[in-house]
């Protein structure tokens, strides 16, 4: 379907079209990018960050005490100085972001091949038939264009790829997938489950993109738990070990790393020509040239590149007609409770590392009473909770005087063995409604290091959000004392249920919101921009809504969906190359 001949010469002395240009290697690139090459597109991949190879530069085994500070969160690498994320954070040196006056946004980015994929908790929730139509349910929000059944067929292949593992439970708007067997629960996880279900909150296998199983030549997890540091083996998915390198290896794929995209080329003719980028190596700016251009440059940041791309046709930005580009973004709530569970003290030494993630997790189970208007709030949340005995680091065991009184010497260490791994920490992450105030857009003020303007975010809860937040804290105390444990940490009002800030939780979608009327929305039904049809965008800025399901599985399900059909247009000659 697409033509196969060899490549032409290189950008710098006299530049060619490749078939699709792809901003972004991350889940939504790096799936575009491989179902693309597959089907015979000759590929250009712009990447702003490094190269990385999980399987030659993980840190995957390396001890707490060979590292500064035994590996403890800093300000440059806020998850700890084994996570990952090369280059990146909440802040990016020399790529600053502002926040309008009120706001408080917190932007994540990982500069690197594979982005977040490489860190990232791997769940992988499926978005349910209620979550495609939240504004049909509860008059909130608004409907996607598409429906549950309509992406299910790429749920199927995304699950099948990339590994999922999972149990068959068949609850309310919580589908079940094509799961590998899910690694049996750890000690305190039972504890949880045991009062949950005195509580009528179900509480069942997780759903991660982690291997129980051997598949695709990648091998099964040997359960080391370090999921964050990026697999040394590849057991768990990453964007650059499951879909770019087979991509390459089609001979259809050219990556180009440290290349900083500025904005989207468009002709004459209104439809999008390639992408300039500045070659962060060099400084010098770059064309690439392409007669389809896809977006993945996370949520945001493909906001920001379209919102930077002006021309004699698209003033305010490419594809930009309506004026939407940029709204509706969104985060999941985040809130969280932690206790301490005396029935887990002084147990005898067990090993209970597993995977790096939760084996239990809690689906939201309140879709009757909220339909019934017995709920203070619109939408729900799931539960996340981690405790036990993990390889301790650097503050594991802070606070411990609140339980001990203090102490020194021989039976201080004693009495912290005693409580180590009693511990158990209670995170909601449900979902938020778009609204009006929540925005993101240039700021004419403000440029990075490569001249590019940045963006100013607007941000803001609603009343559904923060009620949500009160009822996470309310349930995880309901869950710790039924369990016979104490509250150890939590918040109230005044500090607004604990509830997180806006881009805390690193969920953010929206910003080029997909529907079916191209006067209220900013792409089709298949992720393509209406002012512009050979512009298409498979990461998360086409989410309609931010179901209480972290989003990766569906930018990945959704990203397939929108190749195939660029695949397919190409073939009938409704875009052209």
């Amino acid at each position: 379907m697409f033509r196969t001949e060899q490549n032409m010469a290189q950008v710098k002395a006299s530049p060619k079209t490749y078939d699709v240009v792809i901003v972004g290697s991350g889940a939504g690139g790096g799936v575009a990018a491989q179902v693309l090459a597959n089907a015979g597109a000759k590929i250009c991949m712009l990447e702003a960050g490094a190269w990385f190879d999980c399987t030659k530069q993980s840190d995957m085994f390396g001890w707490p005490y060979d590292a500064p500070h035994r590996a403890a969160s800093t300000h440059e690498k806020p998850f700890g100085y084994f996570d990952a994320t090369l280059l990146g954070g909440w802040e990016v040196p020399g790529e600053p972001y502002t926040n309008a006056a009120g706001s408080d946004w917190m932007w994540w980015r990982a500069r690197m091949l594979g982005g977040r994929t490489n860190h990232y908790g791997r769940i992988s929730l499926r978005m349910g038939p209620y979550d495609f139509k939240p504004y049909s349910r509860d008059g909130k929000g608004f409907d996607w264009p598409i429906t549950y059944d309509d992406l299910a067929p790429y749920y199927d292949k995304a699950e099948e790829l990339i590994g999922v593992f999972g149990s068959h439970e068949g609850l309310e708007n919580t589908p079940d997938g094509k799961f590998l067997p899910a690694p049996a629960p750890r000690g305190y996880e039972k504890v949880v489950k045991a009062a949950s279900d005195k509580l009528n909150i179900p509480c069942i296998p997780s759903r991660l993109a982690i291997l129980t199983r051997s598949i695709h030549g990648r091998p099964a997890c040997h359960y080391c738990a370090q999921c964050g540091r990026s697999c040394g083996v590849n057991a768990n998915f990453n964007s650059p070990g499951v879909h770019i390198f087979p991509a390459m290896k089609t001979g259809n794929l050219e990556v180009r790393s440290n290349a900083m995209a500025r904005e989207v080329l468009v002709g004459p003719d209104g439809m999008a020509r390639g992408v300039s980028y500045v070659d962060k190596t060099t400084r010098k700016e770059v064309s690439v040239y392409g007669k389809i251009v896809v977006l993945a440059a996370s949520c945001c940041e493909t906001a920001r590149i379209m919102l930077n791309s002006k021309s004699n046709q698209f003033p305010n930005g490419i594809a930009n007609s309506t004026g939407l580009v940029g709204r509706y973004i969104m985060d999941t709530v985040g809130s969280a409770v932690s206790g301490f569970f005396p029935i887990m003290q002084d147990l005898p030494p067990e090993n209970e590392d597993g995977v790096g993630g939760m084996h239990m997790y809690m689906p939201w189970w309140l879709y009757k009473e909220q339909k019934a208007n017995k709920m203070p709030f619109a939408r729900g949340y799931h539960i996340e909770f981690g405790g036990g005995r993990h390889q301790p680091g650097a503050g594991v065991l802070s606070g411990s005087e609140r339980l001990l009184g203090g102490g020194y010497g021989a039976e201080l260490k004693q009495n912290l063995r005693k409580i180590y791994g009693a511990h158990v920490g209670f995170s909601g992450r449900g979902e938020m409604i778009p609204n009006d105030d929540s925005y993101c857009e240039i700021d004419p003020n403000t440029v990075d290091q490569w001249g590019i303007p940045v963006l100013r975010f607007h941000f803001k809860w609603s009343d559904d959000e923060l009620l949500q937040a009160k009822h996470m804290q309310e349930t995880f105390k309901e869950i710790i004392e039924t369990a016979g444990g104490v509250v150890t940490n939590s918040h109230g009002p005044e500090k607004r249920w604990g509830i997180s800030n806006g881009g805390q939780i690193i969920h953010e979608v929206g910003a080029t919101k997909m529907g079916a009327d191209p006067k209220t929305s900013v792409l089709n039904q298949y992720c393509q921009a209406w002012d512009c049809k050979n512009l298409f965008i498979t990461d998360a800025a086409p989410f309609v809504s931010n179901a209480d399901k972290n989003p990766t599985l569906t930018i990945s399900a959704l990203g397939w969906r929108t190749s195939e059909y660029i695949a397919d247009q190409v073939k009938k000659l409704n875009v052209k190359v």
